[in-house]
C-alpha cells in the first residue's frame, strides 16, 4: 500500500517562495508518477502539477507555469514542488498524490494528507 507524506507548508508573504516535499513508500517509487493537487474551503481539488515516473515528462496547471517545478529524488523516494513569486491565490491545502497519466490527463490514485500553505498580501 502506498504511503505519501507531504512537508514544508507554511505562511509566507506574496512574492516569496516555499519549497514542499512528499515522502513516498509501501511500493517502487521508480514505477509511479506523482503530482500536486490544491483544494480551498469551499471548492473542489484541482490540479498543480505532474512528473511522469521517467522523470522526463511533466504536466502544470496554467496558473502556477513559470512559477512552480516539480522535481523527484529517487535516492530518497520523494517529489517536491518549489513554489516561487506566490500569491494569495495560492493559498490552499496542497495534497501529494499518485497519478496516472493518459491521453493528457492526470488522475489521481492515491492522495497524502496536506500541508496547509498561506501567502499573506
Amino acid at each position: 500500500q502506498v504511503q505519501l507524506a507531504e512537508s514544508g507548508g507554511g505562511l509566507v508573504q506574496a512574492g516569496g517562495s516555499l519549497r514542499l516535499s512528499c515522502a513516498f513508500s509501501g511500493r517502487a517509487f521508480s514505477r509511479y508518477s506523482l503530482g500536486w493537487f490544491r483544494q480551498t474551503p469551499g471548492k473542489e481539488r484541482e490540479f498543480v502539477a505532474a512528473l511522469h515516473f521517467s522523470g522526463a515528462g511533466s504536466k502544470y496547471a496554467d496558473s502556477v507555469k513559470g512559477r512552480f517545478t516539480m522535481s523527484r529524488d529517487g535516492t530518497k523516494s520523494t517529489v517536491d514542488l518549489q513554489m516561487n513569486s506566490l500569491r494569495p491565490e495560492d493559498t490552499a491545502v496542497y495534497y501529494c498524490a499518485v497519478v496516472n497519466l493518459v491521453g493528457g490527463n492526470v488522475i489521481p490514485t492515491d492522495w497524502g494528507q496536506g500541508t496547509q500553505v498561506t501567502v499573506s498580501s
